[in-house]
C-alpha cells in the first residue's frame, strides 16, 4: 500500500512538472489529437440539439486539454452567442482567439461578425462579414450563408429607411 501511494505520489509530481513546462494537459493525460477533437465534436453535437450548458463543459474541456485547439474557443464562442440573452463579451474573447488559431474559418467569422454587429462595431463586423463571404465561394459554410442572410436582411431595412426618409423630404446618406 505505502509503494502504491509513492508511486501514485512520484506519477502525480512529474505530471506537475510536465505541465509547468508547458505541455498540454490532454498529451500529459495521454490524449491524442484525434480524441481531443472527438470532445470537440461532441460538444458541437450537443450545441447543434441546444444543450448548451453541457456543450459549455465540453468545449471548456477541449481548451482545458489543448489550449492551442481552435475547435474549443469557437465551440465556447457560439454557445455564448447563442445562449439567451447572449453573452456577447465571451463570445468575443473567444472567437477572437479561435481566430486567432485559425483565421480561414467561415462560421467563425461570421459569428465574430454577429457579435460586433450586435456590439454596434458596424464597420469591425462589416470586416468579418466579408472574410466570411470570401473563405465561403461556393456558399457551403452554414455560418457563412447565415451571415449573408444576416448582411441581405440589414441592406433591405438600409433601403428601406433612405426609401422612407426620401419620401419625408430629408437628406439621406448613402450606405457605404
Amino acid at each position: 500500500m505505502a509503494q502504491q501511494e509513492a508511486t501514485v505520489t512520484e506519477t502525480n509530481q512529474k505530471a506537475a512538472q510536465r505541465l509547468l513546462a508547458g505541455e498540454q494537459l490532454g498529451a500529459v493525460l495521454g490524449l491524442s489529437e484525434l480524441q481531443v477533437q472527438g470532445f470537440a465534436a461532441l460538444g458541437y453535437n450537443l450545441y447543434q440539439q441546444g444543450q448548451l450548458k453541457e456543450a459549455e463543459k465540453l468545449f471548456r474541456g477541449v481548451t482545458a486539454f489543448d489550449s492551442k485547439s481552435y475547435l474549443g474557443y469557437a465551440g465556447l464562442g457560439a454557445v455564448a452567442l447563442a445562449t439567451k440573452p447572449p453573452n456577447l463579451d465571451a463570445a468575443y474573447t473567444n472567437l477572437t482567439k479561435a481566430l486567432e488559431l485559425k483565421p480561414t474559418d467561415a462560421s467563425v467569422q461570421a459569428n465574430l461578425g454577429e457579435v460586433l454587429l450586435r456590439q454596434g462595431k458596424l464597420e469591425e463586423a462589416k470586416k468579418h462579414l466579408e472574410r466570411a463571404f470570401q473563405l465561403d465561394p461556393g456558399h457551403n459554410d452554414p455560418g457563412a450563408n447565415r451571415a449573408r442572410a444576416l448582411v441581405s436582411g440589414l441592406d433591405m431595412i438600409v433601403k428601406e429607411l433612405q426609401s422612407r426618409m426620401q419620401a419625408q423630404g430629408k437628406p439621406v446618406a448613402k450606405a457605404s
